[in-house]
């Protein structure tokens, strides 16, 4: 197909009338007058590709259920074929769809059903665009509504990706970040409240603490799964089933799970499952809960590693690459900023999900298409960031144990475990006339006569301000 001239167009026909289609594309009359009815977005608003490889995923098992309903074995094998390719991408070029389109997606619908179509007619030797012997609405289409169709592919799509993409990457990232707090269990640095200095903790305490907000994000990305799993194939229109037979809504959940190797189930409710989307709504939650976790993580580790002369300098960040057209030798922090970027991206997804999911009128949600294509660039970019913050920033991040101690000493905060030896007021009293005059919390606390030299180095000492007393 890819030798023919893009010049060179054919006839293809739907209800509305004729329409030329280029002769090296497999769509037909409905996907084309899609592509002039929405010139909307360009390139980077097309239906995404997950989405799109759903598809082939649920009309190879279509095909394949509707064959024990009596579908000719001709036709349902071609269509399996052609449907195969478009489910691991040999067919992507054959999508040209925005997400801004019908809010059903009855266009995209019947794109995957185009051109399968023509693909399995090309397979079984026939002409392009003559819907024969494999047409797209009665043979591809067979037992299936846009309506039911199109959310079945947003959730095998977005259980694919987190599956496949974010989770493997997320978890990556947990135990990179649990790896630094196992090794640095044993620098103690000075804690820091309100932005202010507070009493101290080690910097494997602090690590561990990214650890397990990422610990819990897999933990509230895997809960979601199971609601994400249940499909609404078998609804057809408005959930009743019409024009489908007893069992198949079952059989093809069956049939997706095989071919995907991922357990998937029929809804049992097919009317929510058409009308709303709060398994979409309640997985964007998830993934912006996940957001605002890792925004806390990168700022921190940005705020840590600020300097190299002037700043915390806790840390010292990996320099990846030149930082300043301007300033010489300047090296910035850009894994932090990527990251923290592409969370306030997925924060913004998040809006519209929420929005979009509650426009389900009565029995159907028309904000299908927006409502995945948010949810799968959030995935992609949360999956992406966190490989990417892994491999370029956190498996490289040294700490300045100088610098720490350093700070750690000069803080007024370690006046925190005298309280129990002078009571609050007096210590309050001590910190006070420290920060005041310059001095030294240690300096302070002899001239306003509170302890002795030697009481004061028995009781401040970091390392037992830094868990509970036995």
């Amino acid at each position: 197909m890819s030798a023919i001239s893009k010049s060179e167009f054919r006839e293809e026909k739907d209800t509305f009338g004729p329409l030329r289609v280029p002769l090296d594309r497999y769509w037909g009359a409905q996907t084309q007058r899609s592509l002039q009815n929405f010139e909307i977005g360009g390139e980077q608003a097309r239906m995404p590709v997950p989405l799109t490889r759903a598809f082939g995923v649920l009309k190879k098992a279509a095909a394949a259920v509707n064959m024990t309903y009596g579908l000719d074995e001709r036709i349902g094998k071609a269509i399996m074929e052609a449907a195969d390719e478009v489910a691991t991408g040999k067919l992507d070029s054959h999508f040209p769809l925005v997400v801004f389109q019908t809010g059903s997606g009855t266009q995209t619908n019947m794109n995957s059903n185009e051109v399968i179509s023509n693909r399995a007619i090309e397979i079984l030797g026939g002409k392009l665009g003559s819907k024969d012997p494999v047409h797209p609405n009665d043979h591809v289409n067979m037992s299936q509504s846009s309506n039911d169709t199109f959310p079945t592919a947003m959730h095998v799509a977005a259980v694919l990706e987190l599956n496949n993409s974010l989770l493997p990457n997320l978890t990556t990232l947990r135990n990179a970040l649990a790896d630094k707090a196992e090794s640095w269990s044993n620098i103690i640095k000075i804690g820091r409240t309100h932005l202010q200095d507070a009493t101290p903790l080690t910097l494997g305490q602090e690590f561990g603490g990214y650890a397990q907000q990422l610990t819990y994000g897999i933990e509230r990305v895997e809960a979601v799964i199971p609601r994400l799993s249940l499909l609404a194939q078998g609804g057809t229109a408005v959930g009743t089933g019409l024009n489908t037979r007893k069992g198949f809504d079952v059989k093809i959940a069956e049939e997706i799970t095989k071919i995907t190797g991922v357990q998937f189930k029929t809804a049992p409710n097919k009317f929510e499952a058409l009308a709303a989307h709060d398994a979409i709504v309640e997985a964007s939650g998830a993934l912006n809960t996940l957001a605002a976790s890792l925004f806390k993580i990168a700022q921190d580790i940005r705020f840590l590693g600020s300097g190299p002369r002037c700043g915390l300098a806790e840390l010292s960040l990996p320099e990846n690459e030149p930082g300043s057209s301007i300033m010489p030798g300047k090296v910035n922090p850009t894994q932090c900023e990527s990251l923290t970027m592409l969370c306030t991206q997925v924060f913004g997804n998040h809006t519209a999900i929420s929005f979009a999911g509650s426009q389900g009128n009565f029995e159907l949600n028309v904000f299908k298409p927006v409502l995945i294509s948010n949810l799968l660039t959030s995935i992609r970019l949360l999956a992406d960031g966190c490989r990417s913050f892994t491999n370029n920033c956190v498996v490289g991040i040294e700490p300045n144990e100088s610098k720490i101690k350093a700070i750690m000493n000069e803080s007024l905060m370690l006046a925190t475990c005298l309280n129990s030896e002078l009571g609050y007021d007096n210590v309050a009293k001590a910190a006070k006339k420290a920060h005041s005059e310059g001095l030294t919390l240690k300096d302070s606390v002899l001239q306003l006569g509170l302890l002795t030299s030697e009481r004061f180095d028995e009781l401040v000492r970091p390392e037992l301000m830094i868990s509970p007393k036995d």
